[in-house]
């Protein structure tokens, strides 16, 4: 079966960064039988604590893309996390603002493999788990890897989300 462009524009980017999981292999992406669209949905599906999971959120900040890689188990304090980047707006992103930044869907957005960088925060409760899964692309794809390596691969900033 093809390989869905979002999930091999992912693998590319995890490929060109050299991503590594949690047990110092590559990082791939892996299909599941079905789609996951949220964090607990991909924390079943994957037989681990939701705490593993980074979500991918895409928020509007003061109207540029912002993605938070946080812990499925966090809600983010978007009026916390604004006065701490200096945003006077945050706010969830629209599915076609989303779409527009990342090329990809709401359930499905990777850390990586968008059509140009991102401001990106990871979440640090996600530094307690020896390996994170993230999604691959589209919401049933999702790859193993480290809170070192999304920092890393994202080019991203430790931060407090919740």
């Amino acid at each position: 079966m093809q390989q869905h462009p979002n999930v091999q524009a992912v693998q590319r980017a995890l490929d060109a960064a050299e991503a590594r999981d949690g047990a110092g292999g590559s990082s791939q992406v892996h299909l599941l039988p079905e789609a996951v669209h949220t964090a607990a949905a991909a924390a079943e599906a994957l037989g681990i604590e939701v705490g593993a999971i980074a979500n991918s959120l895409i928020f509007n900040a003061d109207d540029a893309p912002l993605l938070v890689l946080t812990s499925g188990a966090h809600r983010v304090d978007t009026a916390g996390l604004a006065a701490a980047i200096g945003v006077t707006r945050l706010r969830r992103a629209t599915p076609e603002f989303v779409k527009e930044h990342t090329g990809q869907v709401i359930g499905g957005v990777a850390p990586v493999g968008h059509p140009r960088p991102l401001r990106t925060l990871v979440d640090t409760a996600l530094e307690e788990y020896a390996e994170v899964w993230a999604a691959g692309g589209v919401p049933q794809a999702v790859f193993p890897t480290t809170y070192a390596e999304l920092l890393r691969i994202t080019a991203g900033t430790p931060a407090d989300v919740a």
